[in-house]
């Protein structure tokens, strides 16, 4: 029997408030367990939650970015369960009126483009942290995020494979980061998501018994987990069996999903709407205020890169992959005055790779888009080649020198002079005879011989172009 996949996706986005979304406590990552729980967020008697508009603003924004629907009217509702890392018993989250409604995200897999929808958004707090490394048999808890802010970004139940969902979540994973609202950082949870598995034998509508996998912080274990599942799924199916709806975690050291509880459902949680907050009223003006404010999103900033520079698929995708790197990539042309081609060719490679090695992001690279361009210029104008360009480059990587400051140190001007460089290319034809008469003869791959000896003779700073343009004419002489 042949069998069809359908995954829906629940990911969660800490929003980057320096603030919790019921409490002023601080959000920052890394500070010492329990030193950043105040009242509100261990729930005790007598204190009362106020909703932070930030938390709001950016759910409104990321809301308006994949053309969804803003309710004008939402409600904070009361989830009820019991988990030692929830002090209060129960999440403040959304039920039947999120904040943010039906909107899509694009995504493309290998070549083809495919929509899939958003069902809802919604804000709401997150649990405190279970600790057991450092407690033999023991458990302890840290509350420090505790009451931190999420949006729960929904999807429907579109995808159809692993790759789809990685796709989707990396789609998402760099919008939210360049609309600002949340980091990004997988390691730290700040993006994670819920894989809803099942399977349907092809051409069925309904759908099948869903499994969900919970907590997953890496696209490479999205990926994973979803096809471990499927395989167990179908296998279980095969032989007979029914898949029960669950909850399931994903072992990453064993590559496999194993239960960890029967799957609730939405009356489980005794949902109510919490009496101590007010409902969120969103006007047209607060609207309208946060769509002028609206950055240019990724696809449209792909499209630009490519009519406005003339920039090719794989450069344009590169360049526009994170905010940071496509305004870098703009400040290095604008400072530079080169040509686009030849900025996103280094930016994309010798750049990018050097902060892969030292594993930096663009915004701690050592060469800032001045000095980069000032080494884009010293090519574009012949006063150093492309080769030498490269030794200016790891000096610079290495230095807070300039890249004219490095040229003037070094001696790596390049030598335009064509009567040093002719004299020099006379010699070297003189005192190699075999080689142009084989050249003369037909054998043109021996050209790279002559233009090897002329640039190893003038240390690699003689003008490429003028090198090749005598060599052609002294030779065919």
């Amino acid at each position: 029997m042949e069998w069809e996949t359908v995954i829906g996706l629940e990911v969660h986005a800490q929003l980057a408030t320096k603030s919790k979304i019921f409490s002023g406590a601080s959000t920052a990552y890394g500070a010492e367990p329990n030193t950043q729980a105040c009242a509100v967020d261990l729930g005790l008697p007598g204190v009362l939650p106020v909703l932070n508009k930030e938390a709001v603003r950016m759910a409104v924004i990321f809301g308006m970015a994949i053309e969804a629907h803003i309710a004008p009217y939402s409600v904070f509702a009361r989830k009820n369960y019991f988990y030692p890392d929830l002090p209060k018993g129960y999440q403040i989250s959304q039920m039947d009126l999120p904040i943010v409604g039906i909107g899509h995200l694009d995504i493309e897999i290998e070549g083809v483009n495919k929509r899939i929808g958003v069902t809802r958004a919604h804000l709401e707090e997150d649990a405190g942290k279970s600790l057991h490394e450092s407690f033999h048999g023991l458990t302890g808890i840290d509350l420090n995020r505790a009451g931190t802010p999420l949006l729960e970004i929904v999807s429907e139940p579109d995808i159809r494979s692993a790759k789809e969902a990685v796709a989707y979540m990396r789609k998402l994973h760099e919008l939210v980061r360049y609309l600002g609202i949340c980091d990004g950082n997988m390691q730290e949870g700040s993006f994670r998501c819920d894989a809803n598995v099942s399977v349907r034998p092809k051409g069925q509508e309904a759908f099948g018994t869903r499994a969900e996998i919970k907590n997953i912080n890496s696209f490479k274990f999205v990926e994973k987990a979803i096809n471990h599942e499927v395989e167990r799924q179908i296998e279980l199916l095969e032989n007979g069996g029914k898949v029960v709806q669950e909850t399931r975690l994903y072992d990453s050291v064993k590559d496999e999903t194993r239960s960890m509880r029967s799957k609730e459902e939405a009356n489980d949680y005794r949902y109510f709407p919490d009496p101590d907050l007010l409902p969120v009223i969103i006007d047209e003006a607060f609207k309208a205020e946060i769509k002028a404010a609206l950055p240019e999103l990724p696809q449209a900033k792909k499209d630009r890169f490519k009519n406005a520079y003339g920039l090719d698929e794989e450069n344009a995708t590169i360049l526009t992959s994170s905010r940071q790197l496509a305004d870098y990539f703009e400040a290095t042309l604008k400072a530079s005055g080169s040509e686009a081609k030849l900025c996103a060719n280094w930016i994309t490679g010798d750049l990018s790779a050097a902060l892969n090695k030292a594993n930096l992001e663009i915004t701690h690279s050592p060469v800032s888009y001045e000095r980069l361009a000032g080494l884009l210029t010293r090519i574009t104008d012949d006063t150093i080649s492309g080769k030498i360009a490269k030794q200016v480059f790891e000096a610079l990587w290495h230095s807070t020198a300039s890249a004219d400051e490095v040229i003037a140190e070094k001696g790596l001007k390049q030598i335009t002079d064509t009567g040093a460089i002719e004299a020099i290319i006379d010699r070297i034809i003189a005192d190699n005879t075999d080689q142009v008469e084989q050249y003369r003869s037909g054998k043109d791959k021996v050209f790279a011989f002559f233009v090897g000896q002329v640039m190893k003779e003038m240390q690699g700073k003689a003008n490429p172009a003028e090198v090749n343009k005598m060599l052609k004419t002294k030779l065919q002489g």
